[in-house]
Formats: structure tokens, C-alpha cells, sequence
């Protein structure tokens, strides 16, 4: 797309992904807008017009959105690259969800303000259905990574779940001052601990039913034992 750069041959969906990081940088002091955009295009040697090509001020939501939804695809291919060496394999899957979400909430790390803006901006009225598709394919991201093969109800429910799990994260992120994030940890501990218990719970109650008899049941209804 831009000639004489590395990124000559790009194609306007990897630019997106390109500029994605730098724009949540400059995001820090210039929110999700034209200024963030054109700061990641000059450090990333791109065309001012190319970017802004990439990011059109029209659509749902407008630039700001499309910038940020950029960012989320960048951090879940990151995440995927990160762990398609089967680092996850030997874990539990509570092991495993936690190192995947640890990943996302590093990869944050130093942009908590950029994150705190985006966070905003998605919570808007005419940006909610994007952002709780951006927020299902994310989960979806981290499940498959988990092992997970589900295809039943249970693939809609594990998701369902781990998304409203990470953003409530999120939500605790962005104001955290403890070292380390360490309060962070602590509730996204917490949290998977729910869903444990949920799921263990869930498939009880599954066993009973595979157990559950109905003409037994009917017929002890007809025929009451004395």
C-alpha cells in the first residue's frame, strides 16, 4: 500500500493491525482520535492518507471504535501466536484460562488509560453490539486455546461466561495501584474459581438427569410404593 517502507505490501487489514499497538500508546494522551492515529502512522512510516484510509471516520461507531476493535484483534492474534506451541497442554484448564487472560491484561500493561478510554467508548449505546461480539470472539479465542470442543449449549455458556469474566477484569485493571496488579489477580482468581464450581455443579446435575428414569418416575406415581 505505501511505497519505499516495509509495509509496502500491506493490505488495509494488516495496516490495521499494524498501527493497533501504536495507536493505544498515543492513546494514553490522546484518546481513541485522528491525533493517535497520525502519531501511530508517523511512527510506523505509513501515509497519513493510507491510515486514515484504514480507519474511515464512517461506520457504527465511527474511527474511534474501528481503532479499538483493531487494538482487541491485535492482542488476540498476539495471544494466539504466543500459545499455538501447546505451552498450555499439561495445565488444568483453570491454569489455562488464567495464563490466557494474564497474557491480555499484560499485554495492557502501561495503558491503562488508553484501556480506561476504549472501556468507555465501547460502553456507549451505539457501540454495544460491536463490542459484545469483539468481547465473544475474544473469549472464543481463549476457549479454543484452552482445549476447549464443545459444540453442544455448553460452547455458547463457556463463552457467554468468560467474557462478562474478563471484562469485569478489565474493569478492575484499570484502576489497580497494587504491585503487581496483584488485586487484579486476585479477582480474576476468584472468578475462575466461580466458574469451576459452576461447571462442576452443571455436569452433577447433567448426571443426574442421565440417571433419571421417566417411566420409573411415572410409574411410581401410578403405582405408589406403600
Amino acid at each position: 500500500m505505501t511505497s519505499g517502507n516495509k509495509h509496502e505490501n500491506a493490505t488495509l487489514d494488516d495496516l490495521r493491525l499494524i498501527l493497533a499497538p501504536a495507536i493505544a500508546q498515543a492513546a494514553i494522551f490522546d484518546g481513541w482520535s485522528e491525533a493517535s492515529l497520525l502519531a501511530a502512522a508517523e511512527a510506523e512510516s505509513i501515509d497519513p492518507g493510507v491510515a486514515k484510509l484504514a480507519f474511515p471516520e464512517v461506520g457504527l461507531g465511527g474511527r474511534a471504535m474501528a481503532m479499538i476493535l483493531a487494538w482487541i484483534a491485535h492482542v488476540d492474534a498476539r495471544m494466539e501466536a504466543h500459545f499455538a506451541d501447546g505451552r498450555l497442554d499439561n495445565m488444568k484448564i483453570r491454569d489455562r484460562i488464567r495464563e490466557l487472560i494474564a497474557f491480555r491484561l499484560d499485554a495492557a500493561k502501561g495503558l491503562e488509560e488508553a484501556l480506561s478510554r476504549a472501556l468507555a467508548i465501547q460502553a456507549m449505546p451505539q457501540n454495544v453490539t460491536r463490542s459484545l461480539k469483539s468481547g465473544w470472539s475474544s473469549a472464543d479465542a481463549m476457549w479454543r486455546l484452552a482445549g476447549d470442543t464443545a459444540t453442544d449449549y455448553n460452547h455458547y455458556t463457556k463463552r457467554a461466561i468468560l467474557g462478562s469474566i474478563y471484562a469485569a477484569t478489565l474493569a478492575v485493571f484499570v484502576g489497580d495501584d497494587s504491585e503487581g496488579k496483584a488485586d487484579t489477580m486476585a479477582f480474576l482468581d476468584r472468578r475462575i474459581e466461580g466458574i469451576m464450581r459452576f461447571e462442576k455443579t452443571k455436569a452433577q446435575l447433567f448426571q443426574q438427569r442421565e440417571h433419571f428414569d421417566i417411566a420409573r418416575f411415572l410409574g411410581r406415581l401410578r403405582y405408589p410404593q406403600a
